[in-house]
């Protein structure tokens, strides 16, 4: 998992968004943890397992990973 200060989020946006696709990005603030920027598939994944009653989101590949490995 990455991390970065809100700072240099601020200055380089698009290449940390480019990051949160494929792995989560911890924002930081004075040295503490504040956020986490991550994939829609990845929230929609933790939102569903929270509340399987929530709406899923469009079929996602994390999601169908994850389901194929529970099925083994």
């Amino acid at each position: 998992m990455r991390h970065v200060t809100t700072a240099e989020l601020i200055r380089s946006f698009g290449t940390y968004s480019d990051i949160a696709l494929s792995e989560p990005v911890v924002i930081t603030k004075n040295g503490r943890e504040r956020l986490v920027l991550l994939n829609v598939d990845e929230y929609n994944f933790f939102r569903h397992a929270v509340d399987p009653k929530a709406d899923p989101g469009p079929k996602s590949q994390v999601r169908q990973k994850a389901k194929r490995r529970a099925e083994s």
